[in-house]
């Protein structure tokens, strides 16, 4: 895979947190990450695996699932199709804008303020659960392609390398692994 056209630099447009495994996550003024584990008091947080259905088929796999980002882009997109989503509702911890955050390869680093990155591991698998916050809303984050594969836009998963505050209004720097860059696949 050649080097994605993405940009560079973003911004954090909201952070949340949630201590249960609710889909949507309400805004807070900062959140923590730390390193190795993910969003300070998250239902997500740890070293391996938190996601329910995952946790029954393997609890000991690690997590590769800390720290999720949506584009705020999508939200754009989405309410331009009737379907109005706030950040932080379809469980993301961080919202960006500015970023091609789906575009990025396995591996690209996030650095999110003056401490914090994360890794970028893979795109999330969306769930029949964004159904419970807006009728066909997981339709609406599922495209296909020109050879009519599924493409998943619901955001990225992470790992958290370095840990730290992050706000809205962060700047975001992308660092692009070195050598062949492999596209994202689901996590």
């Amino acid at each position: 895979m050649t080097a994605p056209q993405t940009s560079l630099t973003g911004s954090v447009q909201a952070v949340s947190v949630s201590e249960t495994h609710s889909m949507s996550k309400p805004n807070q003024s900062s959140i923590r990450v730390l390193e190795g584990l993910g969003v300070e008091g998250d239902a997500h947080q740890g070293v391996t695996v938190k996601h329910r259905s995952r946790v029954r088929q393997n609890p000991t796999q690690p997590n590769l699932r800390q720290v999720h980002l949506i584009h705020v882009e999508l939200l754009d997109e989405l309410r331009e199709k009737g379907l109005v989503v706030e950040p932080g509702q379809m469980g993301e911890n961080v919202t960006t804008r500015g970023i091609d955050l789906l575009g990025l390869p396995l591996g690209a680093k996030l650095h999110i303020g003056s401490d914090v990155v994360v890794m970028v591991t893979g795109l999330r698998n969306p769930c029949a659960q964004l159904d419970d916050i807006q009728p066909n809303l997981m339709a609406a984050v599922i495209d296909k392609d020109e050879d009519g594969k599924p493409v998943f836009k619901a955001g990225v998963m992470s790992v958290a390398a370095e840990g730290g505050e992050v706000r809205p209004g962060d700047q975001i720097t992308v660092e692009l692994p070195t050598g062949t860059h492999v596209a994202l696949q689901q996590v």
